[in-house]
């Protein structure tokens, strides 16, 4: 394959505004679409992305969630169906959508229905975790979009039901995540398996050498188009403000609600580890007086869909959730985003804070790191080539100071708002038993404990290695005895295999050989269920009648409870921790 043509532009690019979708070369019954929906302007990652792949280009894209790739890819794919068989002709699909999750299977089936519908072209998503006869019922009728992951699209075309001869276009969308997700064998298996003679365009936020790999491989002569995030003007502020609080794990709960109780953000999505932590902390910001709902694998569908339903109709605020639950959610009203433990792969911090900052509007990124995790913020600042500046959690004063001004805020509203002439007896009758000045603050006074106030009297520590006896300068060295090198943490950086230094614990997992275990579908199982991306996972052997899994000691209980629950090839699995 030839080197990769390479074009860049950001969002904050003026010099080449277009004339609107027109502009690109999309047919009359798209252009309609749009317009009925509002789109006006195109994004750059669209007006780089259309006009190549119309032209059957194939393609590499860097972009990050929330700039629009969706249409980049739904449109062009949508006019070159269009073009080429009508509206009514339906049989064999002639593009197939590749993607990690259930749920984002679902929102780019929904855009390229809700983008297609009035051109007559049919779409499906195919994922686990639906009854499969659904989607047989439907790709027997006939479709000409598949959206799909991976490991559901291969037990399709292993029955026959998904039919690969016809394929014009395959788009791998979030790659780096389904590779994360141990999906890497499947992918490699459906792009051998459809036509050569295709268009094939990848999507990643990141590109780690494993994507250029796949598309050296598998992308015949690709335009790269990288765009970059939006940034402010010179002196202004970043649409992404990242900032890193230092706390101990016992502070951080409380940490949390501190910052929460002071930014007031509209809705906020909050990572966690595993799914005890995610109750855990839900239970606990409610209980502080936050609408807040928990996300993760324990889940069915059906309850992960009402908490999505919460969330966007704006009765809930905070959602609470697992890394591998909450890849794929595409919320647009979000203006926070949490990471409650400082992420071991620098690449998910990135897919995480691209969910605030959009279009425009500024975002805002905490994360809570202890400080034997600040060695990981080093990694993530390498990668982001980004300084994330350290503050301290808000102290009572400054939580008093704030909660003051949102009761100050609120009866300025409510007296400018007038419409009080209803409540002037009552007025009247007090004043002719009290003084004026002592109504009003009895008033503000129940103003103020009306809005949720909580009695907090707690100072949080500062747990940064200055505040402990760090020296200067030494962020990241770790430890409270001023960053002596015995007390350092051990990198724990994106691996494939686990590192001699890592402590390993191994699950013993009761399907093997004889179930038609594979080893891509455990990782993609441990991957899916717990904390633990596809790096972390070690050595696997897969005898006949079991298999077991080399993990982080520290993860060993999580991975068993996860496997005890969890479907693997169709069936319940045992799971307990292999002594040999």
């Amino acid at each position: 394959m030839d080197e990769i043509d390479e074009t860049t532009s950001t969002d904050a690019d003026s010099e080449q505004q277009a004339e609107g979708f027109a502009a690109l070369g999309l047919g009359h019954d798209l252009l309609a679409s749009l317009r009925s929906l509002g789109y006006e302007e195109p994004t750059p990652i669209q007006r780089e992305t259309i006009p190549l792949m119309l032209s059957g280009q194939d393609l590499v894209g860097q972009a990050a969630t929330g700039t629009g790739k969706t249409a980049a890819f739904a449109l062009p794919v949508l006019q070159r169906i269009a073009d080429g068989i009508g509206s009514d002709s339906r049989g064999e699909p002639l593009a197939l959508v590749l993607v990690p999750t259930r749920e984002l299977a679902m929102q780019v089936s929904e855009a390229i229905y809700k983008y297609g519908h009035s051109s007559g072209c049919s779409v499906v998503p195919v994922y686990g975790g639906q009854h499969i006869g659904r989607q047989l019922d439907a790709l027997r009728r006939g479709v000409h979009v598949v959206v799909a992951t991976p490991g559901r699209a291969i037990d399709h075309v292993r029955r026959g039901s998904l039919q690969l001869g016809s394929i014009r276009t395959v788009v791998l969308d979030e790659a780096d995540e389904m590779l994360d997700m141990g999906f890497a064998e499947d992918i490699e298996t459906l792009l051998e398996a459809v036509p050569a003679e295709r268009q094939t365009v990848l999507f990643s936020a990141t590109m780690p050498p494993r994507i250029d790999a796949i598309a050296r491989r598998h992308l015949t002569n690709p335009v790269r188009v990288s765009i970059k995030p939006a940034h402010a003007e010179p002196g202004g502020t970043p649409l992404v403000r990242q900032r890193v609080y230092v706390v101990r794990r016992n502070h951080k709960a409380a940490a949390l609600g501190r910052i929460l109780d002071v930014e007031a953000p509209d809705a906020t999505l909050v990572f966690c580890r595993t799914r005890s932590e995610v109750d855990q902390l839900a239970e606990t910001l409610n209980g502080r007086g936050y609408r807040a709902e928990a996300l993760h694998g324990g889940m069915d569908q059906e309850q992960r869909d009402r908490v999505m339903g919460r969330l966007r109709a704006g009765t809930a605020e905070l959602l609470v959730a697992t890394d591998v639950a909450a890849r794929g959610l595409d919320v647009d009203l979000l203006t926070h985003v949490v990471n409650y433990d400082v992420p071991s792969a620098p690449e998910a911090y990135v897919h995480r804070i691209g969910r605030v900052g959009r279009a425009g509007r500024e975002g805002v990124a905490i994360t809570l790191a202890e400080p034997r995790e600040l060695r990981l913020l080093s990694n993530i600042e390498r990668l982001t080539k980004q300084k994330i500046g350290t503050e301290k959690v808000p102290s009572v004063a400054e939580l008093r100071a704030r909660q003051h001004d949102q009761t100050v805020d609120a009866v300025t509203a409510a007296v400018e708002l007038g419409e009080h002439d209803a409540f002037r007896p009552i007025l009247d009758r007090l004043l002719a038993d009290h003084d004026v000045v002592d109504v009003a603050l009895a008033a503000i006074r129940l103003a103020h404990e009306a809005s949720g106030v909580l009695d907090d009297e707690r100072e949080i520590p500062d747990a940064t290695p200055q505040a402990s006896g760090g020296s200067a300068g030494q962020r990241g060295a770790g430890g409270d005895r001023g960053g002596k090198r015995s007390d350092r943490p051990k990198e724990r950086g994106p691996r494939r295999e686990l590192s001699e230094t890592t402590t390993t614990g191994k699950v013993h997992i009761g399907a093997g050989k004889t179930s038609k275990v594979r080893p891509q579908d455990l990782v993609g199982a441990i991957a899916n269920e717990t904390r633990l991306t596809g790096r972390q996972i070690g050595a696997i052997r897969v005898a006949d009648h079991y298999s077991v899994v080399e993990v982080p000691d520290d993860a060993v209980d999580e991975v068993i409870a996860a496997m005890s629950t969890t479907m693997l090839r169709g069936k319940k699995v045992s799971a307990r921790r292999y002594l040999e």
